[in-house]
């Protein structure tokens, strides 16, 4: 019986699938806000997305995003980035000259707005 062993072809298209979803959980990350309005479980959802956002820029936890993303390229014989996705995607194409604390500064900034609107939500909330 002879079995099938995936390519390189086949891994370096889900290391790009896996590259799509990552940039979609970002972009959910930073206007989730716009889209969780009137739906609850669409807000907490979106409220423990911008904690772990926060967390994985702060402490030196690994994205697993990244370390399966990084796995299929290394699989299809590409060589794995170093970092994290945020600084190796957009350093060079938004941010050409910003460190990685900077840009991990704005990621954190980013997040606390969000939650800070949420939190502001919440007051107007119990107030009426």
């Amino acid at each position: 019986m002879h079995v099938a062993v995936p390519g390189p072809t086949f891994y370096s298209t889900l290391a790009v699938a896996v590259l799509l979803l990552h940039a979609m959980f970002i972009l959910w990350v930073v206007f989730g806000v716009l889209l969780t309005r009137s739906r609850p479980i669409s807000r907490w959802l979106h409220i423990g997305s911008l904690v772990w956002g926060i967390l994985t820029e702060l402490l030196p936890w690994p994205c697993p995003l990244t370390m399966l993303e990084n796995w299929l390229e290394a699989k299809a014989g590409v060589e794995p980035y170093q970092g994290g996705f945020l600084f190796h995607y957009l350093d060079s194409l938004v941010y050409p000259d910003m460190s990685a604390t900077v840009l991990t500064v704005a990621g954190v900034i980013v997040c606390a707005l969000n939650l800070a609107f949420y939190g502001r939500q919440l007051c107007r909330a119990r107030l009426r």
